[in-house]
């Protein structure tokens, strides 16, 4: 294995001779220079792993050397040492990028430790994350034996997202691959809790039949009145209420630390998308609050069954402003859609023209749109091929997006900030072959229809929808909803049809990536 190069520039270098030599003794080659211009000319023909740079140089100084040589090599990492503790010196180092910063003296250990923490930090964090992870492959496999409430089930969804975020950072395929079976076997017990559950979510009884739950979760009709109005009655500061469309737990945690440079989290609250996970069902829910067969018999002018033409997403506005009158609260407020670029940038734009408003409510289409371009553009399904690449598409759209300019702009004014989202969605990869006449809805992760035949096991069959909140389009409708990562296929032309739907991502059914996902408050940094 070759040594690992240093260059260390100082103008006492000969006075850390002793520091030179303990590291020669350790493997390491080291080239010194006293002054940057000649250090300069070696980093640029040189191929250094690291370099230690005196910050205080007569003639050409120590921050003058770094900034040419970020210049010329900008992916080496820089360790400046010095003798100052003064405040502006450490803010230009750090704002230059340098890899660690030392104050004079120094001992043989700092340097060490310094060069392990910029040389072997993945090696070592890898190790680290795969040891620890294995101590806890165990208790989690414990913990899933052992859920019983929906509480439950979101700790160990939220836990298996911690592992899965941080084995992505690391170089081990087979840690990988025992996590994505871990989530597997969770989404099957998952599957079975909602089943022995959900139908008594809707019913009088807080206590599920088969379970220990003391409470039922906040489910998509009741979440503005339950997690919003309360934000808005403390009249402390406007909100800013942000549904990202189809958006994932994970995908908010790539997401987090962009925002976080602008708003401080208050609280973050997991709520449960109502089934189907799908947007004509649960986001027009959060805005009427109100259940789908509700919404069909109260507002039968706005409200469209899956078979009938037409949007289904039309009338949110008009069901949310019906929901602020139902709950008393007379506010200014504005509701706005976004599903393009042209849209997202005129609204950042006139954003200080809604200042006066006490709520400000914006449904942003883009990650919806994304899902649905994996499906059906071949750039797309390799850009967001598994949940990694998906996670780092959406990040690398949110940094450049109009809604982070929206965010700043509400931070700016002083909004505080409410994200959710109205469903996840998951990386379907297996069929279930699925029969039904010509007016069966067409959703891959659920069907709605008057005689449909399914494999059993793969769903959960609700016989009768008004028990679970949802309208028939007939007497003898039933629905199903996919478990697991299974999709549902046609028997007709099944092969086109499996080779063509696997590995996309869909929504709908029932799964920890459909069902949980995130709620958070927060307020202007």
């Amino acid at each position: 294995m070759d040594k690992i190069k240093i260059l260390w520039v100082d103008d006492e270098i000969d006075l850390l001779k002793p520091h030179i030599l303990f590291l020669e003794n350790k493997n390491y080659k080291v080239t010194t220079f006293n002054n940057g211009r000649d250090a300069i000319d070696a980093y640029e023909d040189g191929n250094f792993d690291i370099v230690f740079l005196d910050e205080n140089m007569p003639g050409m100084s120590g921050l003058e050397t770094l900034s040419e040589m970020k210049e010329k090599k900008s992916a080496t990492p820089i360790i400046m040492i010095t003798k100052s503790e003064e405040e502006y010196i450490m803010e230009e180092a750090i704002g230059s990028k340098i890899a660690d910063y030392l104050i004079k003296p120094v001992n043989p250990n700092q340097i060490l430790l310094s060069l392990k923490k910029n040389l072997d930090h993945s090696r070592l964090v890898s190790e680290k994350t795969t040891l620890d992870y294995q101590k806890e492959f165990r208790k989690i496999a414990m913990d899933m034996a052992m859920v019983k409430s929906y509480e439950d089930w979101v700790e160990l969804y939220k836990k298996l997202l911690f592992w899965e975020l941080e084995l992505e950072n690391i170089n081990d395929q087979s840690m990988t691959e025992i996590l994505e079976s871990q989530k597997v076997e969770a989404n099957v017990q998952f599957g079975k809790f909602i089943e022995r559950n959900y139908e008594d979510w809707f019913a009088g009884p807080t206590r599920g039949k088969n379970e220990q739950s003391e409470s039922k979760p906040i489910l998509s009709h009741n979440l503005f009145r339950e997690l919003v109005v309360p934000e808005l009655v403390k009249k402390d500061r406007p909100v800013l209420f942000i549904v990202i469309d189809n958006l994932r737990y994970d995908q908010w945690k790539a997401m987090e630390k962009t925002v976080a440079n602008h708003y401080k989290l208050e609280k973050e609250i997991p709520y449960f998308a109502s089934l189907p996970t799908a947007t004509q069902y649960a986001r027009n829910s959060i805005f009427s609050g109100l259940t789908p067969l509700e919404m069909e018999k109260q507002f039968p002018q706005y409200w469209k069954n899956d078979v009938e033409d037409g949007g289904k997403n039309l009338y949110e506005a008009e069901f949310l402003t019906a929901h602020l009158k139902r709950l008393g609260l007379n506010i200014k407020q504005d509701y706005f859609k976004i599903t393009n670029l042209a849209s997202g940038k005129k609204l950042a734009e006139n954003f200080k023209g809604l200042k006066d408003n006490n709520l400000v409510t914006v449904v942003y289409n883009f990650v919806d749109m994304l899902s649905h371009a994996k499906t059906e553009m071949e750039v797309v399904k390799e850009l967001a091929s598994d949940d990694k690449a998906y996670r780092s598409l959406t990040l690398s759209w949110f940094k450049n997006s109009p809604l982070l300019e929206i965010i700043q702009q509400g931070q700016k004014l002083g909004f505080k900030l409410i994200i959710t989202t109205d469903h996840g969605t998951i990386n379907v990869k297996n069929p279930s072959k699925v029969i039904g006449d010509k007016n069966t809805s067409l959703n891959l992760r659920y069907k709605t229809g008057r005689s449909l035949t399914y494999e059993e096991k793969d769903v959960y069959a609700v016989k009768d929808p008004k028990k679970i909140g949802l309208p028939a389009i007939n007497m003898s409708s039933s629905y199903i909803f996919a478990k697991n990562d299974l999709f549902l296929a046609y028997v007709n032309n099944y092969n086109h049809y499996v080779s063509y739907y696997r590995n996309t991502y869909q929504h709908g059914g029932i799964s920890l990536e459909e069902m949980i996902v995130p709620f958070l408050v927060f307020n202007p940094k």
